[in-house]
């Protein structure tokens, strides 16, 4: 993995380029504010590439400016970069791991038959991981007597059941940023829960191999941005 300071980044964007010639893709993470879509720009602009998002709010359309879409950075020098997975769910649809994944699958293998080399930039931890490790994963139906019994639970109490579940699946899913709220261990829970007791129909998603890197900003810095 490449870590580069944000002020680091203009001298950085030629190694990037450099290395990423024998990757299969470039993925740039980072944090909110960290300036990582304007490099994920800039370096597509430079090799002709272009960019799949990986932000689970960024998928809805509208709500820009709260989702940190930062649409004018896809924009360099008067050159429009093509982006995948912005605005393609009307608010209020239910989005999850599972069709990210299908998405970006889709989206990739389009860009790798023309030819071009897809850039990774997020955003959501969880689903940038599904893509890097191949997560082999189905789709987990809602589990009504099982919510109903969670329902009570604190917090604390789903995150230690959680973390039980996830022994027994031998699973790397579901990190503690990702369960950040009740509701969403629930849902945690309700797929581990049906992946221990049912089969997993698996789809094909083969790890892929990628230049990482990794954004770093002062955290002054975001205040400001």
């Amino acid at each position: 993995m490449l870590s580069l300071r944000h002020e680091e980044r203009t001298d950085s964007e030629g190694t990037a380029a450099g290395i990423a010639l024998n990757k299969r893709m470039i993925t740039i993470l980072g944090p909110t504010a960290s300036g990582k879509t304007d490099l994920a720009a800039h370096l597509a602009a430079r090799l002709n590439a272009e960019i799949v998002s990986a932000d689970s709010r960024q998928v809805y359309r509208g709500m820009d400016i709260g989702t940190g879409k930062d649409l004018a950075d896809y924009t360099v020098e008067g050159h429009a970069i093509p982006y995948h997975l912005i605005d393609i769910c009307e608010p209020g649809t239910k989005y999850n791991l599972f069709r990210y994944q299908q998405d970006f699958l889709d989206s990739y293998e389009d860009i790798r038959s023309r030819g071009v080399l897809p850039i990774l930039c997020g955003g959501t931890g969880l689903y940038i991981e599904a893509v890097l490790k191949g997560y082999s994963l189905s789709p987990v139906p809602q589990n009504p007597e099982l919510r109903k019994e969670l329902e009570e639970k604190s917090l604390e109490e789903l995150t230690a059941m959680l973390v039980e579940l996830k022994k027994k699946n031998h699973s790397v899913m579901h990190n503690k940023t990702d369960v950040d709220s009740c509701q969403r261990a629930i849902r945690a829970i309700e797929i581990e829960t049906y992946n221990l007791t049912k089969p997993t129909e698996e789809r094909q998603c083969p790890p892929i191999e990628s230049l990482i890197i990794g954004v770093d900003i002062d955290r002054e810095a975001r205040r400001k941005k």
